[in-house]
């Protein structure tokens, strides 16, 4: 098990963050908030894919009032985010929000912080300190950026701390993976609070998940996050869920689903359909919840030693297959048979 940093946890909402609790996967909406129904309906989505906190844009006043209605039925806590203005913030936690975050590279006046802090504090509303590297653009011929975004993330830390206030998170992003990288193993040294962390538009589902699984993968190895979201340009954000858990099982850091073994496949390969065999289980596991490892190998130097290794395997060889479960051979199918014959098993834990 890897060794995490040690954070100091708030709570948010129902969900604890930081401490000795789960790395807890996040994604924000893509609909209108305004739309309260499409809203809500699209955090259910979400919820029943494991995402843990949802986080809405707020970019104005209508937005922030719908989030009223989204708070009182919505199935995880909420986290608003806000830009530029102040008083959004406000009206945010006013209609029941569980956390605000709000970017200290846009909301710059220190009494408009202030009066967030103070709404914050009389309803024990945590805040998320969230630097991005795009928003200290006008810096970055002033020194190195990821510095830049640590200091600016301690000035802010500071300035809370200074009006008594210390429910705090924060996040350094940027969709450099490497700057990302450097900003939260700077800031990780120097505060106790816990680190929300995410390379920033890292783009479509395919660069983005690399992207950010590289990002995110060696800060977690390291022991730096305490929550994670996947920013990926796709209208269904039910990608990033599935993403970040991918990411956190891969570390052993969280088990939610099957976890699906499959060979490349090469010249050796001598299954006919064997891409779309292993399509097929992917598809019909990403419909369950257990946390099981499945094997589907399309040859013999390999494939018996990892379907042997997995709770269920499939060694195919040519016309013929064997079904190993929990280590041992199960029977041979013939290859007309062989995703029936696996799904079965499976279907038997």
């Amino acid at each position: 098990m890897l060794k995490r940093r040690a954070s100091r946890p708030i709570q948010v909402g129902s969900v604890t963050v930081g401490g000795a609790g789960n790395v807890i996967v996040q994604s924000m909406t893509k609909t209108n908030t305004r739309n309260a129904k499409a809203t809500l309906d699209q955090i259910t989505q979400l919820a029943d894919a494991g995402c843990e906190i949802i986080r809405i844009a707020v970019p104005d006043a209508e937005a922030a009032g719908a989030l009223a209605e989204i708070k009182r039925n919505a199935p995880i806590p909420i986290i608003a985010d806000i830009h530029f203005d102040h008083r959004l913030a406000i009206s945010s936690m006013e209609n029941g929000v569980d956390q605000v975050r709000f970017n200290p590279g846009n909301i710059q006046n220190a009494d408009h912080v202030a009066s967030i802090v103070r709404t914050a504090k009389e309803r024990s509303i945590p805040l998320r300190i969230g630097v991005n590297a795009g928003s200290l653009a006008h810096e970055r011929d002033e020194g190195d950026l990821a510095s830049k975004m640590s200091e600016a993330a301690l000035k802010q830390i500071q300035l809370l701390e200074s009006m008594d206030f210390d429910l705090i998170e924060v996040s350094l992003k940027a969709s450099d993976v490497i700057i990302t990288i450097e900003a939260n193993k700077a800031i990780a040294e120097k505060m106790p609070y816990p680190l929300h962390i995410g390379v920033t538009e890292a783009g479509l589902p395919k660069a983005g998940s690399i992207r950010s699984a590289v990002g995110l993968g060696t800060l977690l190895y390291l022991g730096i996050g305490d929550t994670i979201r996947v920013s990926l340009t796709t209208p269904d954000p039910r990608e990033e869920v599935l993403a970040g858990y991918e990411i956190l099982k891969s570390l052993e850091l969280r088990e939610r689903g099957p976890r699906l073994v499959s060979c490349p496949t090469c010249g050796r390969c001598e299954a006919r359909g064997f891409y779309e065999i292993a399509n097929t289980v992917e598809e019909q596991l990403s419909k369950m919840e257990t946390p099981i490892t499945v094997a589907v190998m399309g040859c013999v130097v390999n494939g018996p030693g990892e379907a042997k290794d997995a709770d269920v395997g499939l060694a195919c060889g040519k016309g013929k297959g064997v079904i190993f479960k929990k280590g041992e051979k199960v029977r041979t199918v013939e290859e007309p048979d062989f995703l029936a014959a696996l799904m079965k098993e499976v279907n038997t834990l």
